[in-house]
């Protein structure tokens, strides 16, 4: 049985960390680099880096800040948010980072995913998936709709049928993360979840709403989810990584513990 994995997500606009609710109200939180070699040393698995505002400002991809963190941390690492080309995927690997996310420009290509998976492997290939529960109609049969542009434009594509296609097309990893949870630290979404990590055969990172570890460990074990990314409970210090993995230690879920 493999570990379950934590993983930070650091979300960039103009060259600083910031969090918000459901993808709004976003508040300055720090130096994205500073907060990566700090989360590295406190043991996290990996680090994810989106640049928010990227596809909707139609922006280039922050290389200059892939570039610094990959002098400073020592463990996987993925960037998304404007990645629109292979090149774009090409420049980010060089810089550093093991993965590139796509989520935009996959949803609006979706020969994307396949042309990245053949030039860098699966393995290099995230996708990123913001949804978004809906009335379940003929179009969105699991009732969560694909969002893009940061959540602000409904695209009108099931998220369980989007799973399988991008997981068809080479992806070799999805981040899952649903706006309705994001940032409300309530928990993360427990029926969306299960269902696409049930229905694929590739990792499933969960995304959206960690506010205790109680979530955490539900989402790895009843969500089924390989890994759970949490932002706000390390951000503003509520909980270290050292404390979330020996709890999640101590209930049983088998987590990489580095002290």
């Amino acid at each position: 049985m493999l570990s379950k994995r934590i993983v930070i997500c650091l979300d960039v606009r103009d060259g600083r960390t910031t969090k918000g609710i459901k993808f709004r109200n976003n508040v300055d939180v720090g130096d994205p680099v500073e907060m990566a070699k700090l989360y590295y040393e406190e043991g996290a698995d990996e680090i994810v880096f989106y640049d928010i505002t990227a596809s909707s400002d139609r922006r280039d991809i922050m290389i200059n800040v892939v570039n610094r963190v990959a002098q400073e941390i020592f463990i996987p690492f993925s960037v998304g948010g404007g990645i629109r080309t292979l090149d774009d995927m090409r420049q980010v690997l060089l810089a550093g980072a093991e993965k590139v996310s796509v989520n935009t420009a996959a949803v609006k290509n979706p020969k994307i995913i396949e042309e990245g998976a053949r030039a860098f492997g699966s393995q290099c290939i995230v996708l990123g998936m913001d949804v978004k529960r809906v009335k379940k109609s003929q179009n969105i049969p699991s009732g969560y709709e694909i969002v893009v542009n940061g959540g602000r434009t409904y695209m009108g594509i099931d998220a369980l049928w989007w799973a399988r296609e991008a997981e068809r097309l080479g992806a070799g990893e999805i981040c899952l993360n649903s706006i309705d949870a994001d940032g409300t630290r309530r928990g993360y979404e427990m029926t969306i979840t299960p269902l696409i990590s049930e229905n694929v055969n590739i990792p499933v990172i969960a995304s959206g709403g960690a506010g205790n570890i109680g979530h955490i460990y539900q989402v790895l074990t009843e969500g089924k989810a390989d890994a759970a990314l949490i932002a706000s409970m390390v951000h503003y210090g509520t909980y270290t990584i050292k404390q979330i993995k020996e709890e999640l230690y101590r209930k049983g879920v088998k987590v990489r513990l580095t002290w």
